[in-house]
């Protein structure tokens, strides 16, 4: 899409912004009802763009990219009239009898860019919560999952106002030319490559921004972790969507003493999950494009493939792989993998695994299993991260409660619930002050007063 007709897109949606008619309750309820009817009525569709673009398996599309925006919908109809109200707060005594009240208004046009990984979902969530907080929003989703965003378009082109919200599509140019408009927020699903752009372009305008970005997650297993539990999460965690997903499980961090048992256990769950050959298993998705195929493939050259490492370019699938004998410095250990590939390091002692962890940027999840209670606590002191799990992987980012989001290099920012109503709304701080008292004590001249000034503070 060129330049002038972006320009002209993002005029008409302030113009329409200005109206006042997104800010009307009534109005933001009609819309996320009408988000909602689409999803529902054309998920049929949806499945067959997202199996065209990831070869993803129907279950997976639903619970990942479906389900969990219709929950963030229905999540934030139940709430949204009492998120809309001024939050009345307290008042210092020093300015009795004045009051204090917080008011959530939208920034205005709000410009969302989503991946291609989870192409319904990392768009749809934040227009959730952009479309609750009253905001216009011009969505640009992945050209890499051609299909959905072509379906997207459609969609949103044949259920919305353009004014209100509308879909561009187009690669980086078109993505360029949106950063040179001035949007009053920008939230952007990507790679922290990516990411540095957009908070460079955001930063020419002073334009706040939400990042969600990724890294590589640890999964640290100890000695005493409940070991069929661990595997089993582990290998569905780490291989959902071929492991194209932002909080896989990125590399594995096992206590020496229960390796060998693990391991074992991962094997036989990889084989019970997609069966010998899952190149033949209609539940595991492919790999997105050839470009990177390829990355992935040159990460198999490092280490000892202890199961998978079978690659076929034509259809772009990439088996399972768990690799042993991994070095910190390998290229497989130095940025996300964002694929099927899991690489596993063993350590002696719960600090040593800790000390590996905080020697690297912190990650968006990070997964620790174990059944002492003493050595929890010791991981979530002694960590940073955007979030994650105890005992399990990656089901943390369904929970509509949890604010999701990185810290660092993984991101900027949250969303999801009210987390998404906040992330799209300026909170506007307001004192009403009182016209029947007026204490003189603030007024010059000051001599004499000092002393109660400074009681009364």
């Amino acid at each position: 899409m060129d330049k002038q007709k972006i320009s002209e897109i993002v005029s008409s949606q302030r113009t329409f912004f200005e109206t006042g008619r997104t800010k009307d309750v009534a109005f933001r309820v009609e819309q996320l009802k009408a988000l909602r009817k689409v999803i529902v009525e054309n998920e049929k569709y949806i499945f067959d763009a997202l199996k065209q673009d990831l070869d993803k398996p129907a279950f997976e599309a639903y619970g990942g990219d479906v389900a969990i925006v219709l929950n963030q919908i229905d999540y934030t109809l139940r709430h949204l009239r009492s998120w809309i109200k001024p939050q009345r707060v307290k008042t210092p005594l020093a300015l009795f009898p004045a009051s204090s009240r917080l008011y959530a208004e939208p920034y205005g046009v709000a410009l969302i860019i989503g991946p291609w990984n989870f192409p319904v979902q990392l768009l749809l969530a934040p227009l959730v919560g952009a479309v609750a907080a009253g905001n216009c929003a011009v969505l640009k989703p992945s050209p890499l999952a051609s299909h959905t965003s072509n379906l997207l378009e459609v969609l949103v082109g044949e259920n919305f106002d353009p004014r209100y919200v509308t879909v561009v599509e187009g690669g980086a140019e078109t993505a360029q030319a949106l950063l040179e408009e001035t949007f009053d927020y920008i939230f952007f699903t990507g790679g922290t490559a990516t990411g540095r752009l957009i908070m460079a372009a955001a930063a020419k305008r002073l334009t706040p921004v939400t990042l969600e970005l990724g890294g590589k997650n640890p999964c640290i297993v100890h000695s005493d972790a409940p070991l069929g539990y661990a595997a089993r999460r582990i290998i569905w965690g780490k291989f959902f969507n071929a492991g194209q997903s932002c909080v896989a499980v990125d590399y594995l961090l096992v206590h020496k003493s229960i390796k060998r048992e693990l391991l074992e256990r991962m094997k036989q769950y990889i084989d019970a999950f997609y069966g010998r050959d899952p190149s033949e298993s209609p539940d595991y998705a492919r790999i997105i494009n050839d470009a990177h195929f390829d990355r992935l493939s040159r990460l198999l050259d490092r280490g000892r493939i202890l199961v998978g490492g079978k690659t076929d370019r034509q259809t772009r699938y990439i088996a399972p792989t768990i690799i042993l004998d991994v070095a910190a410095g390998d290229a497989i250990m130095q940025d996300e993998i964002f694929g099927p590939l899991l690489p596993v390091i063993e350590y002696d002692d719960l600090s040593e695994a800790v000390s590996f962890v905080n020697a690297r940027p912190k990650p968006l999840a990070l997964y620790f299993f174990s059944r002492d209670t003493e050595c929890r606590e010791r991981v979530l002191r002694r960590t940073s991260s955007g979030g994650g799990c105890i005992n399990d992987t990656v089901v943390h980012e369904t929970a509509t409660c949890l604010p999701f989001g990185g810290v660092g290099m993984s991101g900027i920012g949250k969303y999801h619930g009210k987390a998404s109503f906040d992330t799209f709304s300026h909170k506007k701080s307001f004192l009403k002050g009182s016209s029947l008292i007026d204490f003189t004590l603030r007024y010059p001249p000051y001599n004499g007063k000092l002393k109660l000034f400074r009681k009364i503070f």
